[in-house]
């Protein structure tokens, strides 16, 4: 039997449109009330752009982690760069290895799109994923502003 602090117990693979109920839970459990109708239509949209990625990670035949990524150009440099867009694991099994893992599979993806600058996001309170994230290497170096725009009367 294998540890059950060690993240061995843990596949990674691709997101397929049968997870949606489990990716659902997950944006719940980030603090996103999502249905899986939603996940679904969410997922339908990401699935169809090539420079989306969504990667789970699986243990006991229950998805228990996701990472989401983005591929894209900028204005500021010559090669693409990566963002992490999402990135949660189940409450139940956090502090096992599993956002590593899912860490370590975003960025082997992201090397395989020649990207070698990855940017994340984490709001101010979560200074547990800051600590995560430093921990791996990522360093801060600005702040995202945001503004929710009026939808258009079309």
């Amino acid at each position: 039997m294998s540890d059950p602090n060690d993240a061995a117990d843990v596949s990674i693979r691709r997101a397929e449109m049968a997870d949606a109920a489990a990716l659902a839970d997950l944006m719940i459990q980030l603090g996103y009330p999502t249905r899986t109708s939603e996940m679904e239509m969410r997922m339908e949209a990401i699935f169809a752009a090539r420079n989306y990625a969504t990667f789970v990670a699986v243990s006991e035949g229950k998805v228990c982690g996701m990472i989401g990524t983005l591929t894209l150009y900028s204005h500021e440099h010559n090669n693409p760069g990566g963002r992490i867009l999402a990135l949660v694991v189940s409450e139940s099994i956090r502090g096992r290895g599993v956002g590593h893992a899912l860490i370590a599979a975003a960025e082997a993806d992201f090397a395989q799109r020649s990207v070698r600058r990855v940017a994340v996001n984490t709001r101010f309170e979560r200074t547990e994923a800051h600590e995560f994230y430093e921990g791996l290497g990522y360093t801060k170096n600005g702040f995202r502003l945001v503004k929710e725009l009026p939808m258009s009367a079309d």
